[in-house]
């Protein structure tokens, strides 16, 4: 009997190939990523212990203790002035979506990048007519800011990619803190 038990929690090590299988998938079926090959397991651990020297949130979600999806915030540019602007990155398991999972992910990577010190944290979402994650930020107080017509290729076809943005902390003043820059 399933208990429906839902928890986020940061992403660990041993989380890894759960997660590399997730993207995987969506790599191969889906345009939410442009990337065409698969990164191996060491390259996705690679990037979690990345982000996590910078302070910034990489957090899983369980469902009935199986990792059903992933979210992380990363920098938009390396250069220092860019330090309080991050972009983020949420995948889902297929089978999860359309249930409010990825919503209550996203709004706690939204206030786990605040904490971390994050003004501005950008989504840049892959495929124009990928409506359900345009949904899901907007739902989350998203707002479009751009688009990039046919900057991808993928599945025999030019992909927009759609730019929206969400402020997480007053810029009225000067930054406190570094952001990602340590």
């Amino acid at each position: 009997m399933s208990t429906n038990l839902t928890l986020i929690r940061p992403a660990t090590e041993a989380d890894i190939p759960a997660i590399q299988s997730l993207y995987a998938h969506h790599v191969l079926t889906g345009t939410g990523t442009f990337a065409l090959t698969p990164p191996s397991i060491d390259e996705m651990l690679g990037n979690l212990i990345s982000i996590r020297s910078k302070g910034l949130p990489y957090l899983v979600i369980m469902n009935d203790n199986e990792l059903v999806g992933f979210a992380y915030i990363a920098p938009f540019k390396p250069r220092e002035g860019y330090a309080y602007s991050a972009e983020n990155s949420i995948y889902m398991a297929p089978n999860h979506q359309k249930k409010g999972l990825g919503k209550a992910l996203l709004a706690e990577l939204c206030q786990k990048a605040k904490e971390a010190g994050i003004y501005s944290l950008l989504a840049i979402i892959g495929d124009s007519e990928n409506y359900a994650s345009i949904k899901l930020h907007s739902a989350l107080g998203f707002a479009p800011c751009g688009a990039w017509p046919k900057a991808g290729f993928k599945f025999e076809k030019w992909r927009d990619i759609v730019l929206m943005t969400r402020l997480l902390n007053s810029q009225d003043a000067v930054p406190i803190g570094t952001g990602w820059n340590r």
